[in-house]
């Protein structure tokens, strides 16, 4: 196992140290299932909306669909971000096909049947990992919605098949450092962004070379490192979910 840097960054956190995790679920008592979670001042409130009705291309197919939704607050960052009122963005449409792409790989969507399932990710202050957040937040929002429909009757089973949850890394003067908040995203050298499942199975790896390339020992060093921090994130997922 390679050996990751234990240096104090300026937040006093080590090189291989999330920041403070919150998920509370069901925070919102209108949504089929909802959470907030905050990675240190990163807060992003998750809701999950049940729709029964699919895209016109999954008609009578049998088989259900997650999408997601995703949007900065006007005053969630450090200057104003006007509201995309013509439609998403190009970053913001990256993001929501992030989310998408990584919750539905938590459902069985045939077991789900002919529903969708939307998950709206708003964010309210953003640090640095806003995507990340989402999606690990997301995943809390969409098994309570699934479990609701369970507990309803409406489903036999739950029909989620994975969990799933993402954190960043990236190399900043040099060093391997987990989850980046801004001021340490805005420097760095490599960004990544890495969704995963509990089974160790990547399901999106974004990563970008800010400035010089990268090698082979450096992308192994950061997908460990992701690794670690999406286990402790998985471990908090499941104890306010009352998983274990």
């Amino acid at each position: 196992m390679t050996e990751i840097s234990v240096k104090r960054r300026p937040n006093n956190r080590r090189n291989d140290e999330l920041r403070p995790v919150e998920i509370i679920p069901g925070y919102l008592p209108y949504a089929e299932g909802s959470a907030f979670i905050a990675l240190g001042h990163t807060h992003v409130l998750c809701a999950a909306t049940v729709e029964q009705r699919v895209p016109n291309f999954l008609l009578g197919s049998g088989r259900g669909w997650v999408t997601a939704e995703y949007g900065m607050l006007p005053r969630s960052s450090r200057e104003r971000i006007p509201r995309e009122r013509s439609g998403p963005g190009g970053r913001t449409a990256e993001i929501q096909r992030l989310i998408g792409r990584s919750l539905r790989a938590a459902v069985d969507l045939d077991a789900l049947g002919e529903r969708t399932i939307i998950i709206d990710c708003d964010v309210l202050r953003a640090d640095g990992g806003t995507r990340t957040a989402a999606v690990t937040g997301g995943w809390v929002a969409l098994y309570q919605a699934l479990q609701g429909l369970v507990s309803a009757g409406v489903l036999p089973r739950l029909p989620i098949v994975r969990q799933v949850a993402a954190a960043s890394v990236g190399l900043v003067a040099g060093e391997a450092r987990l989850d980046l908040q801004y001021e340490e995203d805005s420097v760095a050298d490599v960004d990544l962004n890495v969704v995963m499942t509990d089974r160790g199975e990547f399901i999106e790896i974004q990563g970008t070379a800010e400035t010089t390339p990268f090698g082979r020992s450096h992308l192994d060093e950061l997908l460990e490192l992701a690794e670690r921090g999406i286990s402790e994130l998985m471990i908090v997922q499941r104890r306010v979910l009352g998983l274990g």
